[in-house]
């Protein structure tokens, strides 16, 4: 196979082809241009050097995806030949080029589409460039340049995809199609990006959206909120949050984590993206606090929180096979047991924090006796907690600890039968709690206040 190289024409207008192209252009053997349609063609032309198209695939293909594999086909047999220059406005971004990347041998760089644009507009900080028919992933850190709008319709879909998090009525420079010269742009909302007329769209129209302050943005992502805590907590910023520390925020990313359960429960999808919002605030706000005190930084959570999914799942990332959900659990403790070189059960035990709500560490306990053969039939479980109730000493004389042990066992035997049908211990007891509010609600109602009923009336609230 002959060398391929690709040449960078920028924006393709006459005046923007560097001098490092035209000479990598005529000294090519056979040269192909992505499309006749640019000014290039022209100097070309009047330069006498001759050169081939790939037009005639953009009628062909149905999409982006089939143009690129159809114009990589074309080049790669055009360099059986021998020697092959492709010329495209931006190798970086060009479909065609990453597919036979590995097959290039030269790159001449050019002044690319994007940048002419974002030049005009002179914006401060980062800028990313994207080709409109790759745009993906949106983000609204930086400014954001985006090329080759050669139709309404893919304008439409971009428009589309940039208002999930721009406003529609944010200010977008726009440059229209012109293959002479950059042309002054036009300041537009996002939602008119796809309604000027038909001739401003082409290879050469691109479109530019400044970045905005955090403060006037009506859409944020994660960056905006690792800003607005580094404001927070810089000289001058929040005096109560400059006083935090790991352990003064510990509680309340325990208050959070309930209040986000409880909105779960409640099924309110709007306060529970608030609430894990609030979650995720105490994440940054530690990472924030480590990265001054030493301890981690934001990076650390990352890092260790992607390595151990990597790790712990093998099935998918290693050589591990797991056809269920409970094959994945199984090994999930194997791997993790592996990593912390536990080799008993009390040490896997053990690992459990103390500090968990009880009747969720009792299930989890149970759990991980039960994965390692060490469970209790719901049979024996039931006979041992009747046994018990019978022993419970509740006479005068009835020692405190004595108890406490039994009643402790009992709730222990209690969450063992939920488990073993299937059901949550923790739930079942919410569930028993505001199922004894609302009798005693009833009650009152009924009686005019709690106070006024009988033993017999309150216990038949319980049952």
């Amino acid at each position: 196979m002959g060398s391929i190289t690709v040449i960078a024409l920028g924006t393709g207008r006459e005046d923007d082809v560097t001098l490092g192209a035209l000479r990598a252009m005529k000294e090519g053997n056979r040269l192909i241009l992505r499309t006749e349609k640019c000014g290039a063609a022209a100097l070309l032309r009047r330069e006498g050097i001759p050169f081939g198209t790939l037009d005639d695939l953009y009628e062909e293909a149905e999409d982006f995806d089939e143009l690129h594999r159809l114009s990589a086909q074309r080049i790669l047999e055009e360099a059986e030949k021998g020697k092959v220059c492709f010329a495209v406005f931006d190798p970086a971004r060009d479909g065609t080029v990453r597919l036979i990347r590995d097959k290039v041998d030269r790159v001449v760089p050019g002044v690319s589409a994007g940048a002419a644009a974002a030049d005009a507009v002179l914006p401060m900080g980062e800028v990313r460039f994207f080709a409109a028919s790759d745009l993906d992933t949106v983000s609204s850190q930086g400014t954001l340049c985006l090329t080759e709008i050669d139709s309404r319709l893919l304008a439409g879909e971009c428009k589309m995809k940039l208002a999930e998090v721009y406003a529609m009525d944010t200010p977008v420079w726009f440059f229209a199609q012109d293959e002479k010269r950059l042309p002054r742009p036009e300041v537009i909302a996002l939602e008119d990006l796809d309604r000027q007329k038909d001739l401003k769209y082409g290879h050469l129209c691109a479109a530019v959206i400044p970045e905005k302050a955090v403060t006037d943005k009506k859409h944020h992502d994660f960056e905006d909120l690792k800003r607005v805590m580094d404001v927070l907590r810089a000289p001058g910023g929040c005096p109560w949050d400059r006083e935090q520390t790991h352990r003064s925020l510990r509680n309340y990313l325990v208050e959070e984590a309930y209040e986000t359960a409880a909105a779960i429960d409640a099924e309110e999808w709007d306060h529970v993206a608030d609430e894990l919002g609030d979650v995720l605030l105490q994440v940054v706000f530690q990472a924030n606090i480590g990265c001054e005190y030493g301890t981690f930084c934001l990076g650390d959570i990352t890092t260790a929180i992607t390595d151990k999914m990597i790790r712990r799942h093998r099935h998918i990332f290693g050589g591990d096979r797991c056809g269920d959900g409970e094959a994945v659990s199984k090994n999930w403790d194997r791997i993790k047991r592996e990593e912390r070189g536990f080799t008993t059960l009390s040490q896997t035990l053990r690992d459990l924090p103390a500090t968990l709500p009880q009747l969720m560490r009792a299930h989890k306990l149970q759990e991980r006796a039960a994965r390692a053969g060490a469970d209790i039939p719901v049979g024996a479980a039931l006979d041992a907690l009747r046994s018990l109730m019978d022993r419970l000493p509740l006479e005068d004389g009835a020692g405190r600890e004595e108890r406490e042990d039994v009643i402790g066992r009992m709730l222990f035997l209690c969450v063992l039968c939920a488990r073993k049908t299937g059901v949550d211990a923790e739930t079942c007891l919410q569930s028993a709690c505001e199922r004894f509010i609302r009798r005693v609600e009833e009650a009152e109602n009924t009686a005019g206040n709690a106070k006024d009923l009988t033993i017999d009336e309150m216990a038949l609230y319980l049952k």
